[in-house]
């Protein structure tokens, strides 16, 4: 019998929306969180008759590295797979090829890949409420026409973009800090995907943090942000890349 599976790394949501809106027009799945540092991934195994949406952020035109060592731990067992790439509207380069030959290295079989905008998590003006109704009915429509291909007997990986090698990956350049509203309440710590805050929250471990943004998304108290003059040199370094409206991609 067949399983779908939302194999997801959304530190802050955006890549869970599109994922989710994207599995609408497939079928109900099993969410598997990539974000989860406690999980055992290698004790995860699919079948070859699964189908799984694999989703993740782009981190300046790569697929975080974190996520990338998670997946490649799943046993997919020649199980096919949908890649979604999300990004807050400037470009994703080389992150699609990046998580196909992951999933390739996983076991997978990869069928489709999808890109799809989202608030930027850091600069939020970038793709604002992205992705919004008009991007959900289009995934919708994506998971169709793939629910469809696979019905319909669809092997084989589409020509997915991006260059190998990968361009090099920049650092962690916007590590959030600790205000004065922080209540030790641990919640980022528990958090963070890479383990990097003390566990009250007090302190970051900068060589560790992913810039993710998911201590400040899930801070109750939002005590925990980022350099407002960090964030407005970046908000200009990409604005001319970011200030057209792209729509989401399917490669079918």
């Amino acid at each position: 019998m067949k399983k779908y599976w939302n194999i997801q790394f959304s530190p802050t949501g955006g890549t869970e929306k599109a994922a989710r809106a994207l599995l609408s027009g497939l079928g109900e799945a099993e969410t598997l969180d990539l974000c989860n540092a406690e999980k055992d991934f290698s004790a995860v195994k699919l079948s070859a008759e699964d189908l799984a949406v694999i989703a993740m952020p782009s981190y300046g035109g790569r697929a975080p590295a974190v996520a990338i060592s998670r997946l490649k731990e799943i046993k997919g067992c020649g199980a096919k797979c949908v890649l979604l790439c999300v990004y807050g509207n400037r470009a994703y380069e080389d992150t699609l090829a990046e998580m196909e030959d992951a999933a390739n290295a996983a076991g997978f079989q990869v069928i489709a890949a999808v890109a799809e905008v989202a608030e930027h998590s850091i600069i939020r003006k970038f793709a604002a409420g992205r992705p919004d109704e008009k991007d959900a009915g289009q995934l919708k429509d994506f998971g169709v026409r793939i629910a469809r291909a696979v019905n319909e007997g669809k092997t084989g990986a589409p020509a997915i973009p991006g260059n190998r090698p990968y361009k090099k990956s920049g650092g962690a350049g916007l590590v959030p800090k600790t205000g004065k509203a922080c209540i030790s309440c641990g919640k980022c710590a528990a958090a963070c995907p890479v383990k990097a805050i003390s566990a009250d929250g007090k302190s970051t471990d900068k060589s560790r943090c992913i810039s993710c943004m998911r201590c400040v998304a899930q801070c109750p108290k939002q005590a925990r942000t980022v350099s407002g003059i960090m964030v407005g040199i970046a908000s200009m370094a990409i604005k001319k890349e970011c200030s057209k409206e792209k729509l989401a991609e399917l490669y079918l």
